[in-house]
């Protein structure tokens, strides 16, 4: 597997990231927790470690009109890539399923415990103190205000993260624990959402005054 890993690591720095957020540093991070959660469930490795390398070979920005597509165009890629790899091809469905899966866009149950673990790692990347980093990096890309004059953290209105960067934490990101499948996904999912909690905490304490 390592030698595939190194091939991994190559194909996918020569791909194009849709944004900071979707870089090499993220695909490291996901790998890393993917690892750890195949190794709790017992899973097959040679399934989730190819999956978690290669689930963003095809990104594409959070605004892009096939933004829901992104996920089984990455599929459809790393099993090319995998054939010309020469790897064992009696993984690629389970492969495919496990990255087209893990996308929050394109709302496909994952229905292998290895597309689980590749499903749970991805969102653990947009907790903590990382996704609080990713989230604000994703926000300036696409030239959005950090947040509400208003209503900053959507006490009274509804969340609008196409406007405010930090009304996705409220959208999307303080409910991502409740999705996870795996039991040590939830586990530091939850640890990650209240890292996310103290920071808005904290947050609001420091701008509530200029209101």
């Amino acid at each position: 597997m390592r030698e595939f890993e190194q091939q991994f690591s190559q194909f996918i720095q020569l791909q194009h990231a849709s944004d900071a957020a979707h870089d090499l540093q993220h695909v490291l991070r996901v790998v890393k927790s993917a690892k750890q959660l195949c190794r709790d469930e017992a899973a097959i490795a040679d399934v989730v470690v190819p999956a978690a390398w290669l689930h963003d070979c095809v990104s594409l920005a959070k605004d892009h009109p096939q933004r829901d597509q992104a996920s089984r165009l990455a599929a459809d890629k790393a099993i090319e890539f995998l054939a010309q790899i020469s790897y064992p091809p009696r993984h690629f469905s389970a492969i495919h399923h496990a990255i087209v899966a893990h996308s929050f866009s394109a709302k496909v149950t994952p229905h292998t415990i290895e597309a689980q673990i590749v499903q749970d790692a991805d969102r653990l990347d947009a907790l903590g103190a990382i996704g609080i980093v990713r989230c604000i990096q994703v926000g300036n890309s696409l030239q959005r205000t950090l947040y509400s004059l208003d209503d900053p953290f959507c006490q009274q209105r509804l969340p609008d993260d196409t406007q405010f960067t930090l009304d996705h934490c409220y959208q999307k990101l303080l409910g991502l624990s409740d999705t996870m499948c795996t039991a040590g996904g939830r586990l530091e999912a939850h640890k990650r959402s209240e890292v996310m909690r103290a920071f808005l905490q904290q947050l609001a304490g420091e701008i509530e005054p200029q209101l």
